[in-house]
């Protein structure tokens, strides 16, 4: 029996398409809509003037976040398709020069000539636009682009990390808003970056203290607009 049946290896690069997609929702969520309530907070309004802000960046969020990486992937998309498009018109015009690019790349990876030669010959005989496309261009099955996914991913977690700023803006008396929302802002900020890191396997520390110290940054930024403008006002 194959010893590799003694070893299981666990790799997440599947996962890093709609990975990217949901931390970056989510981040966005909270940061954006955490930023705006202590912003228009900060201006002591009247009314529930607060919620409703907090209401409207939700649904404008999720709806942007959700239409900004549809299009942004399906371009990354149409990108790929007309790169194997491409690649394997090359492979029927030229199939000698194609042959000789995978040679040149595997002799550059460390193999010798013979070798690189029969290696190149065995897989493009099994699967040559997939050859080509995983060693020369760089794409591989698991990193394709997914639009749909990456739109939905986007718009359900953002819909969730600017729940939680808004929910707690709902419950905090309005003299605490503030206060209430940017730490909880915070630590949700905190749980996101940890639970990105475990499902990508990164380190955790790192991914905690990039989301926490830019979302505090937006949070101060926009209290102080607010703070000001409201003085101004008053």
């Amino acid at each position: 029996m194959s010893r590799l049946h003694d070893h299981p290896e666990l790799h997440v690069s599947g996962r890093i398409g709609w990975l990217r997609a949901a931390v970056l929702g989510a981040n966005d969520g909270i940061v954006s809509t955490a930023s705006l309530i202590v912003g228009v907070a900060a201006t002591q309004p009247t009314g529930n003037a607060v919620i409703v802000a907090g209401v409207a960046a939700l649904f404008a969020g999720a709806m942007s976040m959700a239409a900004g990486e549809y299009v942004s992937v399906s371009t990354q998309a149409d990108t790929e398709r007309a790169e194997l498009a491409r690649e394997a018109a090359e492979q029927v015009d030229q199939p000698e020069f194609e042959r000789e690019e995978l040679v040149q790349i595997y002799q550059r990876r460390g193999v010798d000539r013979a070798t690189a030669e029969a290696v190149a010959d065995q897989m493009m005989a099994q699967d040559a636009l997939g050859t080509h496309a995983r060693d020369e261009l760089g794409l591989t099955h698991a990193a394709a682009a997914r639009p749909l996914e990456a739109a939905l991913a986007s718009a359900l977690t953002f819909t969730a990390g600017a729940s939680a700023p808004l929910l707690v803006a709902w419950l905090a008396p309005p003299a605490l808003v503030v206060a209430a929302v940017a730490m909880s802002s915070i630590g949700c900020l905190a749980l996101l970056g940890a639970l990105g890191a475990w499902a990508g396997g990164a380190p955790v520390a790192p991914s905690v203290m990039r989301v926490t110290f830019w979302g505090v940054l937006a949070m101060i930024v926009t209290y102080g607009i607010g703070h000001l403008f409201g003085a101004t006002v008053a």
